[in-house]
């Protein structure tokens, strides 16, 4: 929603005046820019009618599509690893449900979420080796499925729920973890790019094309997160600059293999229900 309100922002302020009334936009984004690239474009259509008319693609690479997966990829190891606490610490100050989560952290868990609170990715990278969510929550919430107040947040957070694209899509994705020092061989994720899955993108790219979006999306099977922007990164420019020159956007949609399930977590039941006893 910044992003659009920021989007509309540039059209409406006087520093902006004299921009052709047809003048269109498009967005480009990775990683942590592709969240924000990517909500922007699902949500458009209902929250920015008005940015979206003005749309004519978005290019987006290094996907993280659904977070209880991606927290499920990364923890434990030993580069990425830290990107666990950064998304519980980014997800609780989203829905302003901190005072609520703190309870369930351990000792140890304080201490990192604190350490969460004023600093940015590139000072934490590498610094969390064997950091799991074991060790930063209580035991009576052994899993991350079994915390109510996490996966009410968490399953608002999966991609494509938010609505359905109505704008051409770049769609780019690493799938050798390895590289980074993230296994690609556990049980139910399968290979991501050491941070994000693609798996999951895959899953959401074929969505969106059953919906009616055109979709091109490119999976590099080589290149982990970081080295997949060195290739997404000149192949989206050039695929925006097509998009100005009003050529028509290819997709290849049949071409994209399965992936993931991208199911919302189960809500346990006894948060439930003491839930709507208090209501």
């Amino acid at each position: 929603m910044n992003t659009l309100d920021s989007i509309r922002a540039v059209f409406s302020h006087k520093s902006t005046v004299g921009l052709p009334d047809d003048a269109r936009v498009a967005m480009l984004g990775y990683s942590g820019g592709a969240i924000a690239t990517e909500w922007a474009a699902e949500l458009a259509p209902t929250y920015a009618p008005d940015v979206n008319a003005r749309m004519i693609g978005a290019a987006m690479g290094g996907v993280l599509v659904d977070p209880a997966h991606n927290l499920h990829y990364v923890e434990g190891t030993w580069f990425w690893g830290a990107v666990m606490p950064m998304a519980l610490a980014g997800i609780v100050r989203a829905f302003d449900i901190e005072d609520d989560f703190r309870p369930y952290l351990t000792p140890n868990g304080v201490q990192v979420f604190n350490e969460m609170q004023t600093t940015s990715i590139g000072h934490v990278l590498g610094r969390y080796k064997g950091l799991t969510w074991q060790k930063m929550v209580i035991p009576a919430y052994p899993t991350l499925e079994r915390l109510p107040l996490y996966v009410a947040a968490a399953n608002q957070l999966i991609m494509g729920t938010g609505g359905t694209p109505t704008i051409p899509l770049f769609i780019g994705q690493g799938a050798n973890g390895g590289l980074e020092g993230t296994p690609g061989d556990q049980p139910g994720i399968w290979a991501g790019d050491g941070v994000m899955i693609a798996g999951d993108v895959r899953t959401l790219a074929r969505d969106y094309c059953a919906k009616g979006t055109k979709v091109h999306y490119e999976q590099y099977d080589a290149l982990g997160h970081i080295s997949s922007l060195l290739l997404w990164l000149p192949n989206s420019i050039d695929w925006i600059q097509q998009r100005f020159a009003d050529l028509p956007a290819p997709q290849n949609c049949s071409s994209i293999c399965a992936g993931n399930p991208l199911e919302p977590i189960p809500m346990p039941v006894p948060w439930r229900l003491t839930r709507n006893v208090g209501k």
